[in-house]
C-alpha cells in the first residue's frame, strides 16, 4: 500500500509512564511546542518515516491510527505525554518505542546544514578519498549521539554523526561523505 503524503519524524516514544496511559516522548524536534500541544495530533511510525499501522490491529493495513494529545508536560528532557488512543498502561506498553510522524509539509523545512534524520536511510557513505563505503541501514540514539548502522562487504560499522567524522550530506546525490583519517574504516 502506498503512502501519499510524506512524513516526517518528531519523537519516539520510549516507555509507559504510570498507570493511566502516559508515555514518555524522546523529542526529536525543534518545535515541540507545536507538536505536542493539547490537541495536536501526530501519526505513529517508523525510523523510515512510513506510518505504522496500529499495533492492535497489524494486519489490517487500513488500521493507521492518529494520536491526539491530550495533554503533555516536560519530563527529563523530553515530555510526558497523554494520547487519547492510550487509555491506560496496557495499551501505552503497545506503542514503546514508535516514531512519532507529523505530515512533511506541516513542519518547518531544514537548514542547508540540516537532515532529517529518516532521509538518511537507504544513503550511499563515500570517504573523503572517493572510496565507497556502503550503505546507511539504520539510526540508533546512543547516549553519546546519533550514530549511523553502515553495511559493508566487510560486516557492519557504527559511524558517530558528528562533524568531525561526518563531513557533508548530499540530499541530492543521496550520499553521505566521511572523513577516511577517522580510523573507522581500515
Amino acid at each position: 500500500m502506498m503512502q501519499d503524503k510524506a512524513f516526517a519524524i518528531v519523537g519516539r516514544i520510549r516507555k509507559p509512564q504510570g498507570i493511566r496511559g502516559e508515555v514518555t516522548v524522546e523529542l526529536l524536534t525543534d518545535e515541540p511546542e507545536r507538536f505536542f500541544a493539547p490537541g495536536s495530533r501526530v501519526f505513529a511510525g517508523t525510523i523510515t518515516g512510513d506510518i505504522a499501522n496500529h499495533p492492535a490491529d497489524r494486519k489490517n493495513l487500513l488500521s493507521r491510527q492518529e494520536l491526539r494529545v491530550e495533554q503533555a508536560s516536560p519530563y527529563r528532557g523530553g515530555l510526558v505525554v497523554k494520547f487519547d488512543a492510550m487509555p491506560d498502561r496496557t495499551a501505552a506498553e503497545m506503542w514503546r518505542q514508535r516514531y512519532l510522524l507529523v505530515p512533511a509539509d506541516e513542519i518547518t523545512p531544514p537548514a542547508d546544514n540540516e537532515v532529517f534524520m529518516h532521509d538518511l536511510i537507504g544513503m550511499h557513505v563515500c570517504g573523503d578519498d572517493g572510496t565507497e563505503i556502503g550503505e546507511v541501514t539504520g539510526l540508533y540514539e546512543l547516549p553519546q549521539g546519533l550514530t549511523l548502522e553502515v553495511k559493508r562487504e566487510g560486516g557492519d560499522v557504527l559511524v558517530p554523526y558528528r562533524p568531525s567524522v561526518v563531513r557533508e550530506v548530499d540530499l541530492d546525490q543521496r550520499i553521505v561523505l566521511v572523513e577516511m583519517s577517522s580510523g573507522l574504516f581500515e
